[in-house]
């Protein structure tokens, strides 16, 4: 994922200076170009743009036969030394918040999913039910807490759920993630509504759009690791 990508090409680029030229001006150039052009907002909000397909939904009419929301982790904040430890990440708090107010609009109950993001540390699913019960009050029911990556987050929630007769949910992620996670939620036969959440602004003509910036850098890379993930969904079937 860019930067680093980018940085190994220039690199190779760099190496190869004395002895291919041409081909190191050719890698420098590019990788230079790619950069810049993974840094501008432009870029960012046209690559979200195209992942965020599914509309948010309309909380005055829950009516979708739903039976428990699952909300999955994004990532976690390691070093939290106010929290004791550690903390659920800016991307697992967004996810979070909506589904606490998915919650308490429909009065279904919630299941995290979330493996340990390192060894020795605690899973995203309980820092989130930490954080669910602490910090909003709410009650957690359903704790999936081995799972590595989206494909297993819904593979074991949904073998969870099937356990507790559970077999239509609110699915919680962000907007740009959502379609790899219906698309694994499909193949572990678990029926979900997209609920998603934190869609990134569409693109604006404005000059600031044209000025590469690390937030822009950082939602190219997000972009980027869905739309590959999605082409290693589909060529695994």
């Amino acid at each position: 994922m860019p930067p680093l990508a980018l940085l190994v090409l220039g690199g190779v680029g760099w190496a190869l200076r004395k002895r291919r030229p041409l081909a190191a001006r050719i890698l420098l150039v590019s990788a230079t170009v790619l950069l810049v052009l993974a840094s501008l907002p432009l870029s960012s909000a046209l690559l979200l743009g195209a992942l965020q397909r599914h509309p948010a939904l309309d909380e005055r009419e829950l009516t979708h036969g739903c039976g428990a929301i699952v909300v999955l982790a994004g990532d976690a904040q390691l070093h939290a030394p106010e929290y004791g430890g550690a903390a659920c990440g800016p991307l697992t708090l967004e996810r979070l918040r909506y589904g606490a107010r998915l919650s308490r609009a429909s009065g279904l109950p919630l299941l995290v999913s979330g493996g340990p993001p390192r060894a020795g540390v605690r899973s995203h699913a309980e820092l989130m039910r930490e954080a669910l019960e602490r910090d909003f009050d709410l009650p957690v029911r359903w704790l999936e807490d081995r799972s590595a990556d989206t494909r297993e987050n819904l593979a074991k929630s949904a073998l969870l759920l099937r356990e507790n007769d559970v077999r239509r949910v609110y699915l919680v992620t962000h907007a740009w993630h959502m379609p790899r996670a219906v698309g694994w939620a499909r193949a572990a036969e678990l029926d979900v509504v997209a609920a998603p959440t934190g869609f990134r602004a569409p693109f604006e003509w404005r000059m600031s759009s044209f000025l590469p910036t690390s937030k822009a850098l950082r939602e190219t890379t997000w972009a980027l690791h869905e739309l590959l993930g999605l082409v290693w969904q589909a060529l695994s079937g």
